[in-house]
């Protein structure tokens, strides 16, 4: 497999699809900063709330999130704060200066968010068993997801955005691609050679499928193109080949990416995408 388009290097990931990590969905130390309210926290809520570009509706900025955002600068995550990147239904994301390098800061609504869109990617995740219905564990469960999809993705070898931290409703992640130079959408540029980022797709499909993910929305849209990378994202839906439509997501994951790439002159079809990615997995027969 050629290198082009980045392709990530990996060891076979064998019997990984049914270990699952533990998500504690509890009261964090940004909910207690946000309680006990210390001059020094109140302090820096003022100075958030000051600065132009945070200028937002309360959804976004509740005082646990100053609580969260509090906490991961107290930890080093976050040095500085930078203007948005985008704004949308689930969250608004920022661009921030880490540790090490710029980073983004997605902040999710907990008042706000598409609440039971949510719980429809949850059931069925091990991971998310007794959520319930309470709107707030639902919502920092689906940040946690995200962090947790990344970072399995990461481990089976799929370039995603690489996850640094998350705090309550905040998550930290590697900013792909400065806002000035933003990485563009495999939808918004020329794919100089479709069949080898063909190749790359579908090997990084087959790479989730292997680590018991379904992406759930893979598209042109959610693939992005930096620095002769392609790198996979939005992760937050993508859920475990254990969800009860988990087939069908991958299904439509198949449709999404065959048609695309049939429009850039390959000869593919849905129906040979889905059998190379799903391969004999018991777990997505019908």
């Amino acid at each position: 497999m050629t290198d082009e388009y980045g392709l990530l290097d990996t060891d076979a990931v064998d019997g990984v699809g049914d270990e699952w990590e533990d998500i504690d969905v509890t009261d964090t130390e940004a909910d207690q900063i946000a309680r006990e309210r210390d001059r020094e926290f109140e302090q820096f809520e003022a100075r958030i709330k000051d600065a132009e570009h945070f200028k937002v509706e309360q959804s976004v900025f509740d005082d646990a999130t100053f609580g969260a955002l509090y906490k991961l600068v107290e930890d080093g995550h976050i040095e500085a704060f930078g203007g948005p990147i985008s704004t949308g239904k689930e969250a608004n994301v920022y661009e921030a200066k880490g540790r090490d390098s710029e980073v983004a800061v997605k902040i999710f609504r907990v008042n706000a968010s598409p609440f039971q869109q949510m719980r429809e990617y949850l059931e069925g995740d091990p991971r998310f068993e007794g959520i319930g219905n309470d709107k707030k564990q639902t919502v920092l469960a689906w940040v946690r997801k995200e962090f947790a999809n990344l970072q399995r993705a990461r481990e089976a070898g799929v370039r995603v955005p690489t996850p640094i931290a998350v705090e309550r409703n905040v998550l930290v992640m590697e900013l792909v691609g400065l806002v000035e130079d933003r990485a563009r959408r495999l939808a918004e540029v020329s794919v100089e050679n479709p069949e080898t980022a063909f190749e790359v797709v579908r090997e990084y499909m087959v790479r989730l499928q292997t680590a018991g993910l379904i992406h759930g929305d893979l598209s042109e849209y959610n693939m992005i193109i930096h620095d002769g990378e392609l790198v996979i994202i939005d992760l937050g839906q993508a859920m475990t080949v254990h969800h009860p439509n988990a087939r069908d997501l991958l299904e439509r994951d198949c449709e999404n990416v065959a048609s695309f790439f049939s429009r850039q002159g390959l000869d593919v079809s849905s129906d040979d995408l889905f059998a190379f990615v799903a391969g004999d997995d018991a777990r997505l027969e019908r």
